[in-house]
């Protein structure tokens, strides 16, 4: 049994979706680090082939034209090994089949946030948000060790991520009363985003996706970090991004408890403006589809004014 060679990542994933054809392999890796495949679950969301083995550990398998999530994924694991408060997974095991790299680690215990975060009474919500906010921070805090040879570096992607900037929102559909304001915002971006400023550990994605909740005594808190695949260095607000678009929709309490998480006090228009502009640099920047504020479109008439419904005081 080996692994096939894909050209293209369109092909990957149609291949990926059919685990009959993958499954098979990823347990005889597993064998062959002596764990148990007696009840393998195949987890069909993510981006690589990912096998929870029993209750305690998974098998992620990264194809070759992924190699860079598993060097950010492997390389974030030991890197914050023992840094954090919260928990997250650790190295078990690792190896290469057929030019497929591959790492068992510790499955987590918890809930999947994107499970419980919707039905959460609101000062829920803001707790959870403070907390990722210290979370991001305590990340922040620790020493990039060889994550810092990432590529490509902070200044390099913010370039090219200006370059594109318009060309990607204008394929996604962003509104012309938007991409009017794009122009004034990049020119402002130059200047608001420090570019050689000492880099820290960014995650990319705090999404209800990739953490853990647990319930003691009916308050939800945090209970588990993963998925380190798009881990890169650079600037510190970058990770705001991710729970300001999903989780804050624009409340007050929740932008004010998620800022304060991690060190801001309230909000001035240079963050803002900061905020917003690295919103629309964002590797995987979609407006349309991931500023979660109901009707947010007919509610501001440019990027001045979405910011300040972003990140409403």
């Amino acid at each position: 049994m080996t692994l096939p060679h894909f050209a293209d990542a369109q092909t990957f994933r149609a291949w990926r979706s059919q685990p009959q054809q993958w499954l098979p392999i990823a347990l005889d890796i597993a064998r062959g680090h002596g764990v148990d495949t007696g009840a393998p679950h195949v987890f069909s969301t993510g981006t690589n082939l990912v096998v929870g083995l029993g209750e305690k550990l998974i098998l992620k398998i990264f194809p070759p034209l992924l190699h860079a999530q598993f060097v950010s994924e492997r390389g974030s694991l030991m890197q914050l090994k023992g840094r954090l408060h919260l928990p997250i997974p650790e190295i078990v095991a690792e190896g290469m089949r057929d030019g497929w790299p591959h790492l068992i680690i510790t499955r987590l215990s918890g809930t999947l946030g994107s499970e419980i975060w919707p039905s959460l009474p609101e000062a829920q919500k803001e707790r959870v948000l403070r907390q990722i906010g210290e979370t991001i921070a305590a990340v922040q805090r620790a020493p990039l060790g060889p994550l810092a040879q990432i590529e490509p570096r902070w200044s390099d992607f913010m370039r090219t991520q200006m370059l594109g900037c318009r060309a990607r929102h204008t394929r996604l559909g962003l509104a012309p009363k938007f991409l009017a304001g794009l122009d004034d915002l990049l020119r402002d971006a130059a200047t608001l985003i420090p570019m050689d400023a000492p880099p820290v550990i960014l995650i990319g994605e705090y999404i209800p996706e990739n953490f853990l909740l647990t319930s003691r005594n009916g308050d939800w808190s945090l209970a588990g970090l993963f998925d380190f695949g798009d881990v890169r260095a650079g600037w510190r607000d970058y990770d705001l991004l991710g729970p300001s678009a999903f989780m804050s929709a624009g409340r007050p309490g929740r932008v004010r408890s998620l800022l304060e998480g991690f060190g801001y006090e309230k909000p001035d228009f240079a963050l803002k403006r900061r905020l917003m502009a690295l919103m629309l640099l964002h590797q995987a920047s979609d407006l349309n589809s991931h500023i979660c504020i109901e009707g947010w479109q007919d509610k501001v008439n440019d990027l001045v004014e979405l910011q300040e419904l972003i990140w409403a005081e």
